[in-house]
Parts: C-alpha cells; structure tokens; sequence
C-alpha cells in the first residue's frame, strides 16, 4: 500500500500549497498562514467554486488582517467572483470601511459596477452606510451614477430606506456633493416625490433646499 504524505496546514508535499489553504487563511484572518502560503507558491488569485479569490473572501467577511497581507502581496481589488462582486465593491456595499480604505489605495476602478449595473456608492447608500458613502464621495465615485433599476445612489437612500437619522446624513451628503435632486428614475418619479409619498419629511426639506439653490440665478460679478 503507498504512503500517504499528511502536512501540516500551508505544507503541501507535492509542491505548491494548495489555493484552498489560503482562502481559508483569508477566512482566518490569519496573515502569517497567508504570508507563509504564498511564499510556498499558493495562486494569490486562486478562485474558489464562486469565482472568489482569497482577497474577496476576505472582503466578505472583513478580515482585515488577512486583506492588508494579500494587498501586500498584490492582490487585485478589483477582481470579481461569478456574480460580479469584488473586493472594492463589496466592502463599499457592505460598509467595511477599513478594507475599502485599503482597495481605494491600491487600485480601486471607481466606475466598476456590480450586478445591478451600480457602483459601490448606491448600495452603500441604501444600507445607511454614512461614512463608507462619504469615504466613496471623496474618492470620487460619480454621485449620478444611474444603475439597471433606474436609480441613483440618492434615490435609493430613500425609496429602500426607512427615512432615519443616516438615510437623512446620507442624502445631505450626495446633495453636497452635487447630486442632482431632480433626477428622477425610470418610471419619472422624483427623489421629492418619493420622500413625500412615504412621508420622509426631513429629507423631503433637505431636498427642497437642493432644489431652490439649483433654480437660484447665479450672482453677478
């Protein structure tokens, strides 16, 4: 009977370390497993059965070790899984702010869309995520930016929110950010439409400020 060769985690005896060993490190949060992984010939853009590679696992579940140590490495943010998430897109919807921090210092394509046709500013926008949507607005993702559904990132801050304290800060930031608050969506229903519709009166006033100042003739020099 031939022996069987049984390694220690990271160890692989035919040669390079096998990819799962360092999407599960990701999963760990284990940056020295990772570290020792690739030094030992592990893919660092090794997919698993979903097309994700061990930097977006650990987007997903926001190792931060993990993602600072395959970044370190070289790992590509932008990179997208079978249903057109990555790292840089995911931690902005999620709200995982010190990875997207991370991709948006190494490379992040700031017009990459996920499978709605959105960037990563109108997800994290709808789930009421105040400092990621700033983090994203000040890196320069167009605050315009219509998805498949007709929406932008400031319509969705109200139609699929519940019109609390951070939908309220999310809106204030688009509108000064220069979002326009007359864009309407596909159907041609206004964001003051909708916010009036559902009885959302502290951004129903946010955005009719955004409006008179828009209409407002600009001052002579």
């Amino acid at each position: 009977m031939a022996l069987v060769a049984f390694c220690a985690p990271g160890v692989f005896a035919g040669g390079a370390a096998p990819a799962a060993d360092l999407h599960a490190a990701a999963m760990q949060d284990d940056a020295a497993a990772i570290k020792t992984l690739l030094a030992q010939g592990a893919a660092l853009e090794a997919r698993d059965a979903s097309g994700a590679t061990p930097l977006l696992v650990a987007a997903k579940a926001n190792r931060v070790l993990a993602a600072q140590a395959l970044l370190d490495a070289g790992a590509d943010v932008n990179a997208k899984d079978h249903i057109q998430d990555s790292a840089y897109l995911y931690a902005g919807a999620r709200g995982h702010l010190e990875i997207l921090k991370m991709t948006l210092t190494h490379g992040a394509d700031l017009k990459s869309l996920n499978r709605y046709g959105g960037t990563a500013l109108i997800p994290a926008a709808e789930r009421g995520h105040v400092e990621t949507v700033r983090v994203l607005i000040q890196a320069g993702v167009a605050v315009d930016h219509v998805n498949n559904l007709g929406w932008t990132a400031l319509l969705e801050a109200i139609i699929l929110s519940n019109g609390g304290e951070p939908h309220q800060r999310i809106v204030d930031l688009l509108l000064q950010a220069g979002a326009d608050p007359n864009l309407a969506d596909g159907q041609g229903v206004t964001p003051l439409q909708h916010a009036r519709a559902r009885g959302y009166r502290d951004i129903e006033a946010s955005l009719l400020a955004a409006i008179s100042a828009a209409a407002a003739p600009c001052p002579r020099s």
